[in-house]
């Protein structure tokens, strides 16, 4: 059984060893400490991801933006990114391809042939690991602001190492939210120790000078995902990251659609976040906040859409937000083109300087959201804890074989599967069915409450439908999915 533990440098070593053996670009003597820590301290600190997000928490001036983006021929990816550089974005990201994700190399490799071949992308994202550290090296030299790799990869551990050696200074993913969302068949217990081992890298760079941001993917399955959900995944992987080393963790939160109860979400984010770390004696661990942009139907109108991203970066400025994850106006028809992403961004950023200077009031119906959100949290960790004899690790793994975690939506066969959300009358996202979550009744009770009064008020029983209802309305123009709204 994994423990919560921090890996000595004996054990981090040997393993690394069967990591760089993996695959072919494991053999780079790039790879080699002296030579990765070497290069990584050449990286100027606008350059360095943890670097400047903690300036932006400390100037606390703007919520700051940063898109996604990701093809697989290395002068392409060069072309797109300096075009979303010169956009505006903030940070950078290099989105990997589906075939890295599932440390299929021989296939990636294939399709960065096929790419050049064709002269079009073939592949979904950036396959770094094939490109290894000398293409990813050229990566971050052809831009002039931090470089993360975003992904959705259990296993993440040789793509880890080629990024980090070439001076990308943040990785986002976590053994929770870049398996549940993303596998079907990998187990909780396997991935946690696929990213012990990625933490335990960040933390061998930090014990080298060297500063390492790691973000946990916040959204999930990105529908309908109530706001205490997601937050207890963010606070166990910082949680699971600190305990091997990480130093600086950004943790995540995906748009509901209601603003009280997502300036809520992001603040309680940072709030207990911080104050789980230190609960457990991590006290040098600098927490900041990411918001990403709605993550369910999009308006197939581009004018539409671009009033839906408006509002998204309305919502995470309000919220405080350190950063922002944009979407485009071409989310609905598929991969955009960096025209299109540029858009998105020019609008995301426009907003966010607008609002530079504003926050969310304190008001009692925000002080009521986030009391109730971090009550919930609180109860899904003393569950998990205790699951594992106060072993966060253990617990966690047995939370989720249990179903007191649970993950709507998402396709992983260790998840129960089990709950189903749904909107109350104010859009605010409830719990409909509970499964085996591990809610006290007092809480069960206040969203069943919540579910009830919204049937009431559209005069029809509480069942599935309102799920349904719920999934498809922001395509269509609403948040609610009323019955009164369809065609």
């Amino acid at each position: 059984m994994i423990r919560n533990k921090k890996l000595t440098e004996e054990e981090f070593l040997a393993e690394r060893k069967e990591v760089l053996a993996s695959w072919k670009t494991g053999n780079d003597p790039q790879l080699n400490f002296d030579e990765a820590i070497k290069y990584l301290q050449s990286v100027p600190p606008e350059k360095n991801f943890a670097v400047k997000l903690a300036k932006a928490k400390e100037e606390g001036s703007r919520t700051l933006v940063q898109p996604r983006a990701g093809v697989p021929v290395i002068e392409k990816h060069i072309e797109l990114l300096q075009y979303l550089e010169k956009s505006g974005a903030d940070f950078l990201p290099s989105t990997i391809d589906s075939y890295t994700r599932q440390n299929r190399y021989n296939e990636a490799e294939e399709g960065i042939k096929e790419s050049e071949k064709a002269g079009r992308a073939l592949l979904n994202g950036f396959p770094a690991v094939n490109h290894g550290v000398t293409g990813c090296k050229k990566i971050l030299e052809s831009v002039n602001v931090p470089l993360q790799a975003r992904h959705g990869t259990p296993d993440s551990r040789l793509l880890a190492e080629v990024v980090a050696a070439a001076g990308w200074t943040s990785n986002e993913g976590g053994g929770i939210s870049y398996n549940i969302p993303y596998a079907k068949s990998v187990s909780v217990e396997d991935s946690l120790k696929y990213w012990q081992y990625c933490d335990r890298l960040v933390g061998y760079y930090e014990e080298h000078g060297i500063h390492i941001n790691r973000e946990p993917f916040g959204p999930l399955t990105g529908t309908l995902v109530p706001p205490s959900i997601s937050n207890t995944v963010g606070i166990i992987e910082a949680l699971l990251a600190a305990e091997q080393g990480v130093k600086n963790i950004t943790v995540g939160y995906g748009m509901g659609g209601n603003i009280v109860q997502d300036v809520a979400a992001v603040r309680s984010l940072q709030k207990q976040t911080d104050a789980y770390l230190k609960k457990f004696g991590y006290n040098d661990v600098t927490v900041t906040t990411v918001f990403h942009q709605w993550m369910g139907g999009f308006p197939q109108d581009e004018a539409e859409a671009l009033g839906l991203i408006a509002m998204s970066s309305t919502f995470a400025a309000l919220s405080g937000a350190t950063k922002m994850i944009t979407k485009t106006p071409h989310e609905s028809v598929g991969v955009p083109t960096k025209e299109a992403n540029g858009i998105g961004i020019k609008a995301s950023k426009i907003v966010v300087k607008l609002l530079a200077e504003q926050k969310f009031p304190d008001c009692e119906a925000l002080r009521n959201e986030m009391a109730q959100i971090e009550k919930e949290v609180d109860c899904l960790m003393e569950a998990t804890l205790n699951l594992g004899d106060g072993d966060l690790a253990v617990g966690t793994v047995k939370a989720f074989e249990q179903g007191i975690i649970d993950i709507p939506f998402a396709p992983s066969k260790f998840n129960a599967g089990l709950i189903l959300p749904a909107r109350d009358n104010d859009g605010c996202i409830r719990i409909l069915e509970f499964g085996h979550l591990g809610f006290s009744d007092e809480i069960k009770a206040f969203h069943k409450k919540k579910i009830e009064e919204r049937a009431a008020a559209e005069n029809r029983e509480v069942s599935f439908q309102l799920t349904i209802d719920d999934i498809y309305a922001v395509s269509t123009g609403h948040i609610v999915g009323r019955p009164s709204y369809k065609d």
